[in-house]
């Protein structure tokens, strides 16, 4: 893969999260029976910067939780031959509460697919939602984000990377071109 750009800097990444943490309280109406979803790998630590900024907009704790969406997914072979199970879905309540599922980038729309299956395994929600830190269109499934970060058009040969301090040693979104 050759870089082609730096789409959004750490500072970037905080602007956008604080933004998307506003318009989630903002339709929300607050912030009770609200709970975050963070889809493995790199929703995890956006959940948790999200919630941490509506704790402090709000002052009020939100549960995170990670979603292991793997066996959920429908492209499981295209992945790899074997792939890696890590485990159950998240062990959060979600029965009449508003889920808010957390994901680094919304491409295909499939993986948002199989966290709503995950979801559904877990209880009935009382509704819900998605944020993506990054949309870069070309969906297969009629899937839209709730809440988005940043949107970038791209074409099928480019990748976004997103990347977080937490697995990545640093935080940011780059383009690159896959050759």
């Amino acid at each position: 893969m050759e870089f082609k750009a730096t789409l959004m800097s750490e500072e970037d990444v905080r602007r956008a999260l604080k933004r998307m943490a506003h318009q989630i309280i903002e339709k929300n109406e607050g912030c009770d029976g609200l709970v975050l979803l963070g889809i493995r790998t790199r929703g995890l630590p956006l959940a948790k910067q999200l919630a941490a900024f509506i704790r402090e907009i709000e002052g009020a704790d939100v549960p995170v939780g990670e979603l292991d969406i793997t066996l959920y997914r429908d492209d499981l072979t295209e992945i790899s031959e074997e792939p890696v199970i890590s485990g159950a879905p998240a062990q959060i309540p979600v029965e009449g509460r508003v889920v808010v599922l957390v994901d680094d980038v919304i491409y295909t729309g499939r993986t948002a697919r199989a966290a709503l299956d995950a979801v559904s395994e877990m209880g009935r929600a009382a509704r819900i939602q998605l944020a993506a830190l990054v949309d870069r269109g070309h969906r297969e499934l009629p899937i839209r984000p709730d809440y988005v970060g940043k949107n970038v058009p791209t074409s099928r040969s480019e990748v976004v990377s997103v990347l977080m301090k937490e697995t990545d040693g640093r935080t940011g979104v780059d383009l690159y071109e896959n050759r």
